[in-house]
């Protein structure tokens, strides 16, 4: 078994790469080659591609997606505090590595393993792995981010500290229809949410979804367009180019899709998703202008019909937004594991974690007391 570093996720054929990755789209060879070759994900924006994978003579056994990164942006587990408290103590904290998606704060697959070997062992030797190229380049850290069970178990039996924090996520208990979703929440929220999808029927919106292979390149620009309105009403540049939208939605075709909202036929607002197998991803909007509840409709009631017409077991909208716990969007931990190789900063960061780990907690337990059902609605709560 044979250790690699790859500045180009290309250096690895597409199927190998997938026969790991199964079905996240996030991790699809084509989601990570189209951010390399569009420059998303790059030098130059400060997520240089240090993909670590180990090759036995059968072909790649094992990988993870890994970046060197000369800031924290992009990443969506804020660790700026870390990073001054660091400078203060006369660590370098830049560069550093992280094990991601850039730009993408979606649970899934980090430390990714052939089926025909055992997986603890395998991710026991990325591990080990990482932290020799660490120690060799004389790095500050590594950090795997929105781990998956079987990542957030490897990277704790490594002596990682692990770090959670609470996301809002729709998870489908086997709903008929959106009525049979609705049905669950109390009277007034009920209504609530009927009246916002009512309100957007009224201005005359009407709504399409379109896979990547049945969009067009004029679609696409004017996705893209309202994708930079976005962050230009918060006063930032967008991390995504639209050569990327075009490239993505080419190689991922029914992995891609889009919510068109129309008026009079013409497109006013946009959702963009991802899918798997059972997993519906939010990850970017915009708006011609303010319409009342659209983002609403056009980026949590569309995505949870599209979950339950489709037979979807999961909606992850993304980030923040507590105002999606009254549409129906449950809190979920979230986890992301942190290796920090100067012990008194290590362990400075592992007390902060503990007191932040109980406020998170108390802050999930609070916000599942805010959800619209009515007492007793989710029998079966997912874990």
């Amino acid at each position: 078994m044979q250790s690699r570093l790859l500045t180009r996720i290309s250096e690895i054929p597409a199927a190998q790469w997938n026969a790991l990755a199964g079905e996240n789209p996030f991790l699809r060879h084509e989601f990570l080659d189209a951010l390399e070759q569009t420059g998303c994900a790059a030098a130059h924006s400060g997520w240089m591609p240090q993909h670590l994978v180990l090759v036995d003579q059968h072909g790649l056994a094992a990988a993870a997606p890994f970046y060197l990164k000369n800031h924290s942006w992009g990443e969506f587990v804020f660790d700026f505090a870390w990073a001054r408290a660091a400078e203060q103590c006369g660590v370098a904290y830049y560069p550093k590595l992280v094990c991601s998606v850039p730009f993408t704060p979606a649970t899934g697959p980090r430390l990714l393993c052939r089926a025909d070997l055992p997986a603890a062992r395998l991710q026991a030797a990325l591990l080990h792995s990482m932290r020799e190229h660490l120690d060799a380049a004389q790095l500050s850290s590594a950090h795997a981010l929105f781990l998956d069970e079987s990542a957030r178990a490897a990277c704790e039996l490594d002596g990682w500290l692990l770090r959670r924090d609470c996301h809002f996520q729709w998870h489908n208990h086997d709903y008929r229809d959106f009525d049979d979703f609705l049905s669950g929440f109390s009277a007034e929220k009920r209504k609530k949410a009927r009246r916002e999808r009512r309100r957007v029927l009224e201005q005359g919106i009407e709504f399409v979804t379109l896979h990547g292979h049945e969009i067009d390149d004029a679609q696409l620009a004017r996705v893209y367009d309202f994708h930079v309105l976005t962050f230009m009403r918060h006063g930032h540049a967008p991390y995504l180019n639209q050569a990327f939208f075009t490239c993505v939605a080419r190689a991922l075709a029914g992995r891609f899709l889009v919510t068109l909202a129309l008026r009079s036929g013409t497109p006013v607002a946009a959702a963009v998703f991802l899918r798997s197998a059972d997993t519906l991803y939010g990850r970017y909007w915009g708006a011609a202008a303010d319409y009342h509840s659209l983002h609403f409709e056009t980026c949590y009631y569309q995505g949870i019909d599209y979950c339950i017409e489709h037979g979807l077991q999961h909606f992850e909208p993304g980030t923040q937004g507590e105002h999606k716990i009254a549409r129906g969007f449950e809190p979920t931990l979230t986890w992301s594991a942190h290796w920090i190789a100067d012990g008194p900063l290590r362990r400075a960061i592992a007390a902060y974690l503990r007191r932040e780990g109980e406020a998170i907690d108390l802050y999930a337990s609070e916000a599942d007391a805010h959800t619209p059902f009515r007492k007793g609605a989710l029998l079966q709560p997912p874990q």
